[in-house]
């Protein structure tokens, strides 16, 4: 394989994501601007979002919130609400919107993805923990409990035979942009762009193409500066042989002005 083969290969990007985000959009916009530049996603659990990071499996990730600020640089994206799943004939439909307090008698299930980082999870326990929230969530439409998550994953696990209401005291989980601080790279700022909605006029992306422009400008202002300065060189040459000349001449028509004037 050549340098520049290698090179070609060594061009692609690859985007962690994790269940319920919907990274659609913004791979779409890079399609369309880096058509050459293939972006390839890789859904992970959102528990091994950023060890695939740290892995080197994936140059970026759409992670949750908190990450190691020490390893990674994150741009927080959003954060969700935080709704009930419940099937359609529960009480809990009769309402736009409930609290806690409304789940103290409801068994709810706290599988053992969750992701809202309860200190105490509201309502009854149930008698053993989901490995899953797909595993909730049929346990859910089975009438064993309910289910409290972010919205993503409601709509994620939909089903026609239930329905959810947003929890307004619930803990919420937020949604970043992540990326490995020492892996940072041009492709990642261009997908940083993309993510911030940059247009590509202003995109800071391509910031070696960038470099290598000034670098070519630089160049261009030394090459037209060298000829400026031999100019100048040789023109302060000829200046001091002329001033010579001239204090020669002046020296000669002054002697004979002396001369004359003793006489």
């Amino acid at each position: 394989m050549t340098g520049s083969d290698a090179s070609d290969a060594a061009a692609s990007f690859r985007l962690a994501y994790i269940p319920g985000a919907t990274p659609a959009k913004w791979v779409r916009i890079w399609n369309e601007r880096l058509p050459d530049v293939p972006l390839t996603l890789v859904q992970v659990p959102a528990a091994e979002a950023c060890e695939t990071l740290r892995g080197g499996a994936a140059d970026a990730g759409i992670v949750r919130l908190p990450v190691d600020r020490t390893l990674f640089n994150a741009i927080p994206l959003y954060t969700e609400t935080t709704v009930v799943v419940v099937p359609k004939d529960h009480v809990v439909t009769a309402v736009d919107e409930v609290s806690l307090a409304d789940l103290d008698d409801e068994v709810v299930l706290h599988p053992l993805d969750d992701v809202l980082g309860w200190d105490r999870p509201p309502g009854e326990p149930a008698f053993e923990r989901p490995a899953t929230t797909g595993d909730a969530v049929e346990l859910v439409a089975a009438g064993v409990g309910v289910l409290v998550v972010p919205q993503s994953l409601a709509r994620l696990h939909h089903r026609r035979d239930l329905t959810y209401r947003p929890v307004v005291d619930a803990p919420q989980s937020s949604v970043a942009l992540a990326w490995l601080e020492e892996a940072y790279t041009d492709l990642v700022e261009e997908f940083i762009g993309i993510v911030r909605g940059r247009t590509v006029n202003s995109t800071r992306g391509r910031a070696r193409a960038q470099a290598q422009r000034k670098e070519q400008r630089a160049e261009s202002k030394d090459s037209r500066r060298k000829p400026a300065a031999a100019g100048r060189s040789a023109g302060k040459g000829r200046s001091a042989k002329a001033a010579a000349r001239g204090r020669r001449g002046a020296g000669v028509r002054g002697g004979r002005r002396d001369r004359r004037g003793r006489r």
